[in-house]
């Protein structure tokens, strides 16, 4: 058993952490995994692992490692894995990491604590970023517990009842905010014990447990789970002592409920935008409207949505193809996902069209994919990734990370975002037709591209003249993405051969 991560914070080594900002992980984009789902030690590509039959299939941190070119091929440059902490003993409940027993110790299902280290130091090789998931809302317990009383005793460090929640459940009741953050997540067969976290000595605690994780391993940024289901104020300790870029789970499409967390927590997962552009882009008779309404309620209500991160798949959602399989729509969702304002996400297996629906089915192992750089949707991602990052380059005052998306053009089927400053703006073009529709052109004004000048088509590489009037004619084949960058900009970028 390995306790380093308590030593660590008694000798106050968290300084060796490299202390990654907001301003830092804003240039970047993450490739969300499950470590038990990624990839083998032993590099197999047939091994079996049936997501709708829980249990771990054999993922590890070596095997992350072993294909990191695989994951640096699409342009990521930041890797989220799954929780790291030791798990109750039960697989059906444990190999995703969300049970954990032991906060002092690895799951050794997923490696040593050395190959834990291994990970961060190949990725920062690399140039990119950790992220680590992490949960403080509550522990596993492997036991029925409407037969046999709970045994505390089997949870490290909160070893006795006084540091959990007296038990209720929240039965699914979102609409009780103290009994979310009181009551427990599971039932009476599968129980979560809701962790006492408005006690000083668990705050202490778990502040010392971060800043140990963080040092011990160099951790450049956190996911963290459950967050509604603490108290907010426990937050702002927590994301204090971490000293760290942190993203918190807030599972609602309520922009009213779910920004006010970031006065605790750096950035949220953008659920309020995925509850919109899901039902958008995943139906042809879905207008706009809320999408283009749900951009505005969240500049004027988020503290700062630019560090916000926007995602369309994760492992808790049905995966999009599940919802609709048609292709062009897949491209134009991922491209909203990778170009929209904030940190993006794409959820391993986005990149090879995976169709699992409800959770566990969207756990799919990709290692059963072969890890295909041919897939078409590896190559799109790559080529979004590439066109982000280089007008993110290409702006010194660091302007196009905050630069808030605008809403150029939109109708029942379109919708046009402008993004970035004059003379290195993206303008995207956005439908829900899908891949049956006939070609069809938009006349667009506004995009304050120069008149008579050229614009290249990034994903087809197509070079565009603007009109003497400023107008760009966006040509739409099969229902697919459009997305336009200034040709004169694009000299050394190695972008459609620039």
């Amino acid at each position: 058993m390995f306790h380093l991560l308590a030593r660590s914070a008694a000798f106050g080594f968290a300084g060796l952490a490299l202390a990654a900002t907001p301003a830092d992980w804003q240039t970047r984009s993450i490739y969300q995994l499950l470590t038990d789902r990624f990839a083998r030690t032993d590099g197999s590509t047939t091994a079996a692992c049936d997501p709708a039959t829980a249990g771990y299939c054999g993922g590890t941190w070596q095997g992350i490692i072993d294909q990191l070119d695989y994951i640096q091929g699409m342009g990521f440059d930041a890797v989220w894995i799954s929780p790291v902490t030791e798990q109750i003993d039960d697989p059906t409940r444990a190999y995703h990491g969300y049970s954990q027993q032991n906060l002092y110790n690895v799951n050794t299902n997923f490696g040593s604590y050395e190959d834990l280290q291994s990970l961060a130091a190949a990725l920062h090789d690399k140039n990119m970023y950790l992220m680590v998931d992490v949960v403080a809302n509550h522990f596993g317990y492997n036991g029925d517990i409407t037969s046999t009383p709970l045994d505390y005793s089997t949870m490290t460090p909160f070893n006795t009842a006084s540091y959990f929640h007296p038990i209720c459940w929240i039965d699914n009741d979102y609409s009780n905010q103290t009994i979310v953050e009181i009551c427990w997540l599971g039932s009476e067969k599968d129980p979560l014990p809701d962790v006492y976290t408005t006690l000083p000595e668990v705050r202490a605690t778990y502040s010392n447990w971060i800043q140990g994780l963080i040092a011990n391993y160099s951790v450049d940024g956190l996911r963290i789970d459950s967050v509604t289901n603490v108290e907010p104020d426990f937050w702002s300790v927590f994301q204090k002592a971490a000293g760290i870029y942190a993203v918190g789970e807030v599972s609602d499409s309520d922009v009213a409920l779910a920004c006010p967390y970031q006065d605790d927590i750096d950035g949220l997962l953008n659920y309020p935008m995925y509850y919109q552009l899901t039902p958008f882009f995943e139906s042809s008779s879905t207008t706009p409207d809320n999408l283009v309404a749900q951009i505005a309620y969240l500049n004027s209500l988020c503290t700062d949505y630019t560090l916000l991160a926007p995602f369309s798949e994760n492992h808790d959602q049905p995966r999009f193809p599940s919802l609709n399989p048609d292709m062009s729509l897949a491209e134009n969702v991922i491209a909203f996902t990778l170009l929209f304002d904030g940190i993006p996400i794409i959820y391993s297996g986005q990149e090879q069209h995976l169709d699992g629906g409800v959770s566990p089915l969207d756990r799919e192992a990709i290692w059963l994919t072969g890890y295909d750089t041919s897939a078409t949707l590896y190559g799109v991602i790559a080529q979004l990734n590439a066109i982000r990052k280089f007008a993110i380059s290409q702006d010194s005052n660091g302007s196009y990370v905050v630069y808030q998306a605008i809403v150029n053009y939109y109708d029942s089927n379109n919708v046009v975002i402008r993004k970035g400053y004059t003379g290195h703006q993206i303008v995207a073009v956005y439908n829900n037709f899908g891949s049956g529709k006939a070609e069809y052109t938009l006349s667009l004004t506004g995009t304050q591209y120069d008149a008579s000048s050229t614009v290249m088509e990034i994903l087809s590489c197509t070079e565009v003249t603007i009109g003497s009037d400023g107008t760009l004619t966006a040509t739409v084949k099969t229902g697919l993405p459009l997305v336009y960058y200034p040709l004169s900009a694009l000299s050394g970028s190695g972008i459609c051969g620039q």
